[in-house]
């Protein structure tokens, strides 16, 4: 499936649509944009037609029910949207006088969300290849760059055979991942609007027989079509930018859970960077926590 296929869809079932649909179809392709943040009965109140047209409508389509037809319409906008029309479209979702509480109220539904819909077994399952990985990859650019250099930053505490690819330059990536082959993990993070060169890559390592982990935002992704292992944390535009404190759990479950599974070598990495930071003084140690301040008040009083 890609991000065209409910226009494909619209398109190709036009011809058997009743009137009523057809009224539905047209305003759906001119207004995709809005028509996403639409209840059934909403959208039927606006075309003129009534709820149960517009839910027989995404049936006819092919969609089981019109849940599924608005997470198709859904994927459709967040993949064709610019930042422009991101901003243009969220703008009356966000309280102007209460914007912090807005989007901490966004990001909290997105944390449920991705909880609610997690698949825990592909979850496992991808922790085990990463854990028998002879080289694992990590690819990430733009947005998605802060994200993969944090997974990498914690992976090189764990793991001596990571390669963080975060470059925007497809011939630069392509030098880093061109020996990737079938004992090696590739994971993948992208999120709308998706970026060529992610996927472009990722399909290279397919090609190449590795495994291919995506941390992406929906099933419906064409990051998702190109795993084996999808990690779907729910991402959710907020105006011209995206929601990404799902994708961020998803991200510390990986490292927690590998983590847990590695304690023992872990403990150890970590023992010798203590001494290594102490040595050459990368963290200030001087400062005195407040409730240590009043421990050595107490402690001379």
């Amino acid at each position: 499936m890609n991000k065209n296929d409910l226009i494909h869809r619209i398109k190709k079932s036009m011809p058997q649509l009743s009137k009523g649909q057809k009224l539905i179809a047209n305003h759906v392709l001119e207004h995709y944009e809005k028509a996403v943040y639409l209840t059934a009965a909403k959208l039927g109140s606006i075309v003129g037609v009534s709820e149960s047209t517009v839910v027989r409508f995404a049936n006819e389509l092919g969609y089981d029910g019109y849940p599924k037809f608005q997470e198709a319409l859904e994927e459709l906008v967040k993949s064709r949207l610019t930042a422009m029309q991101r901003l243009e479209v969220t703008t009356d979702r966000i309280d102007n006088q209460h914007v912090l509480k807005s989007v901490l109220q966004t990001d909290e539904e997105q944390i449920r969300y991705t909880r609610e819909q997690v698949d825990e077994v592909v979850f496992d399952q991808a922790i085990d290849k990463i854990l028998k990985a002879k080289t694992i990859y990590i690819l990430g650019v733009r947005s998605s760059a802060g994200l993969a250099n944090f997974l990498g930053f914690y992976f090189n505490i764990i793991f001596d055979n990571v390669k963080i690819v975060n470059t925007s330059s497809i011939s630069e990536m392509f030098e880093v991942i061109h020996h990737i082959g079938k004992e090696d993990v590739m994971i993948g993070i992208s999120f709308p609007r998706y970026s060529k060169r992610v996927l472009k890559a990722i399909e290279f390592a397919k090609s190449k027989e590795a495994s291919v982990i995506a941390i992406t935002d929906s099933y419906l992704s064409p990051m998702a079509r190109y795993s084996d292992y999808p990690l779907i944390g729910r991402s959710e535009m907020i105006s011209f930018v995206d929601s990404l404190v799902a994708p961020m759990s998803i991200i510390n479950a990986v490292i927690v859970a590998i983590s847990l599974r590695k304690k023992d070598e872990i403990a150890a990495n970590l023992e010798n960077l203590e001494n290594i930071w102490r040595e050459y003084e990368v963290y200030d140690d001087s400062y005195i926590s407040p409730s240590q301040s009043h421990g050595e008040k107490e402690k001379y009083d």
